[in-house]
């Protein structure tokens, strides 16, 4: 695997469409190797992944195009510690409200999410959040036709909330946010991955 050396876990961000550059910058940030994935074998070799925020049905295409989305389900039920923001969380979900056409995922949190749930592009915001496991007061999320969280399984943990809806989840290896704390230059939430990663690889 191609963390167990001395410089540490190397962590993947899925490459298809979405802010892949912000999240490699804040990888990078948090003490680990970052790289793109766009092909099977580039996933095989990466010790966590980062699914970025995007248009989550373009996404699920592409991944089936790229050959990626079997792929991504074993390496997830195998274990691979994985971050969703945003259209990412739409993807780890086990089931979409309202999904799109043809629109898959990718699962590994049992939940429910809604798809742009807090509102069109033009109603994008930021608010302070309160996010569990992460020290030092609240992050600043930034919510861009954000999902949300409608259930969780009993296998699945809440970590922040926003104006009485669930916006961060993590089941075992698999982390969920429905903001994109990428953007902000506050990489706590990138950190908290790198450890889980770290704590696998």
């Amino acid at each position: 695997m191609a963390g167990n050396d001395a410089a540490g876990p190397t962590v993947g961000v899925l490459a298809l469409q979405g802010d892949v550059r912000e999240h490699l910058g804040a990888l990078a940030a948090s003490g680990v190797a970052a790289v793109r994935v766009r092909r099977p074998e580039e996933l095989a070799a990466v010790d966590g992944l980062v699914l970025p925020g995007g248009e989550s049905t373009t996404m699920s295409k592409l991944a089936v195009l790229f050959g990626l989305l079997e792929p991504l389900r074993e390496r997830v039920r195998g274990g691979l510690p994985v971050y969703g923001t945003c259209a990412g969380m739409i993807l780890l979900a086990e089931k979409i409200l309202d999904p799109r056409s043809g629109q898959e995922t990718v699962g590994g949190i049992d939940m429910i999410v809604r798809r742009n749930a807090f509102g069109r592009q033009n109603e994008s915001f930021e608010a302070a959040v309160e996010v569990a496991g992460v020290e030092g007061g609240p992050v600043e999320g930034v919510f861009i036709r954000a999902p949300w969280v409608e259930s969780v399984g009993a296998g699945a943990a809440v970590l922040a909330e926003h104006a009485g809806h669930v916006v961060a989840v993590r089941q075992g290896n698999v982390l969920a946010t429905s903001f994109h704390p990428e953007l902000t230059g506050d990489h706590r939430v990138h950190r908290l991955f790198a450890d889980m990663v770290r704590s696998v690889a």
